[in-house]
């Protein structure tokens, strides 16, 4: 019994024990756990104190370095400031010398001019010396061909190669633009003879050249080149196109629709009506408005135009044009902005008929050609007789595009400044046509212009029964041609 007892004893000691063991190794593991949260403490404090003092390093040379660009930045605007001040003074300088040049110039040549004058009564021909010091500022220029061509035994065929027209044509031309474009001498220059300001212009429209080449030819600077032919373009718009461009009398009106009804049997009408395209270089605004995708398309090139709509008479002289709008628009939406369209809603064409392309809505006082599948006779009838009408605008178009071949390709010429060339073109085109000069045959042009039926072709009931009317009367009166049979 007393030994069972002692070792009960043993064993709770013995348990005990154990007790105050495991009881030690768990103080001694949160006393291990408690230092590691500590030195994870200190870590993260050190690493935000680290950040701390990054981000004031940073701040410090973020500014450093702001302030240093300011330096640079106002050293060198000082150093421009400075520059263009001694610039600007050095820019006056020489301009006080140049006005001081000019004005001695001025006065030696004055005086030169007065002694020349005075000499002339002696001795007639030293003229010449104050003739070549009145010429101090030109640069000396060959205009040797512009001099062979002014020759009156300058050949006539080579004269109307070069300039479109035959010389009495020039000279009628120059004797009316005489008043609007002849310049005085002044004491440092000759001015430009009226002759040569017209052969400029006619030149660069006849061929097209750049102006450059336009310079070499007559001894001209590009610059001066470039103004004479705006400067006569337009006294040819302000000064010949009332006399040789406007929609014609009462009377011309009546022989008008005799002759077109000579041609067709169509009666009453008093124009032929056809809308082209000038090829322009991309313009800087609008881009879109002027881009022509049916030319892009068949040529696979992107392409930019304006719009050039006429009417002509039997003989393919223009009675009204529109020029200037853009190539992107159809014919219709042409017709509508021009001041034809404007005319014929006063009341102004009411009873006749200008003879348009498919590509024109048929109206009250526009007479075109059927386009629907599956003609009658009739129909087929009247779109041959109308189209001998469209032929008198589609070939005044082509003599118009031969003749002045400025006008096929891109040009030089500002937007702005297009319709004032383009409306000059067609007014020396009714002169040439007027004085009967032909142009040559090498020189005519195919003309290339899509025609699309616009979205509303019937825009009057009463014209389309007046079109079948006439239709029926071309057939049955027997005035209808038999080629579409």
């Amino acid at each position: 019994m007393n030994d069972n007892g002692n070792s009960k004893k043993r064993r709770r000691k013995g348990n005990n024990n154990n007790n105050s063991n495991d009881q030690d190794d768990g103080d001694a593991k949160k006393k291990d756990l408690k230092g590691i949260i500590a030195s994870l403490s200190l870590l993260e404090e050190q690493e935000k104190e680290d950040e701390q003092e990054h981000d004031r390093a940073s701040n410090d040379d973020a500014s450093f370095i702001e302030e240093k660009h300011k330096t640079r930045t106002k050293a060198m605007l000082d150093y421009y400031s400075d520059f263009q001040d001694c610039y600007s003074e050095v820019e006056e300088s020489e301009t006080m010398k140049r006005k001081r040049s000019r004005s001695a110039a001025c006065a030696a040549a004055a005086a030169v001019a007065v002694a020349a004058d005075g000499s002339d009564k002696a001795k007639p021909g030293t003229g010449s010396a104050a003739g070549h010091h009145r010429r101090l500022w030109v640069k000396d220029r060959s205009k040797a061909w512009w001099d062979e061509c002014n020759q009156p035994d300058f050949p006539e065929s080579e004269f109307k190669k070069a300039f479109r027209m035959g010389r009495a044509t020039f000279d009628l031309i120059c004797q009316e633009l005489k008043s609007a474009i002849e310049k005085e001498d002044t004491t440092l220059r000759n001015a430009i003879p009226v002759r040569q300001r017209v052969a400029v212009c006619l030149w660069r429209l006849a061929t097209g050249d750049p102006l450059r080449l336009v310079s070499k030819k007559f001894g001209l600077g590009i610059s001066t080149c470039h103004k004479l032919v705006l400067e006569v373009c337009s006294a040819i718009r302000t000064v010949l196109m009332p006399k040789y461009l406007q929609w014609p009398e009462d009377s011309v009106v009546r022989k008008i629709k005799d002759e077109f009804e000579a041609i067709s049997g169509i009666p009453n009408v008093v124009g032929s009506m056809y809308t082209t395209h000038i090829p322009i270089i991309a313009p800087k605004i609008s881009v879109a408005a002027y881009f022509n995708k049916r030319h892009t398309e068949r040529n696979q090139k992107t392409s930019y135009s304006i719009t050039v709509q006429g009417v002509v008479d039997p003989r393919g002289v223009f009675t009204d044009v529109c020029i200037g709008w853009p190539g992107s628009m159809p014919d219709d939406q042409v017709l509508e902005k021009s001041a034809l369209h404007q005319r014929a809603n006063n009341g102004l064409l009411k009873g006749v008929w200008i003879v348009g392309s498919s590509g024109y809505p048929l109206m009250d006082w526009v007479l075109v050609p059927y386009t629907q599948q599956h003609l009658t006779w009739t129909q087929h009838a009247f779109n041959e007789k109308i189209g001998e009408i469209q032929n008198a605008a589609k070939d005044a178009f082509a003599r118009l595009k031969g003749r002045w071949y400025c006008l096929q390709k891109r040009t030089e010429v500002k937007l702005q400044d297009l319709p004032v060339v383009l409306g000059a073109c067609c007014v020396l085109h009714n002169i040439c046509e007027l004085r009967n000069e032909e142009i040559e045959p090498e020189l005519r042009f195919e003309l290339v212009d899509d025609e699309m039926v616009p979205e509303v072709a019937l825009r009057s009931q009463s014209s389309m029964k007046a079109r079948d009317a006439i239709a029926h009367n071309l057939l049955h009166h027997g005035l209808a041609g038999t080629s579409f049979l």
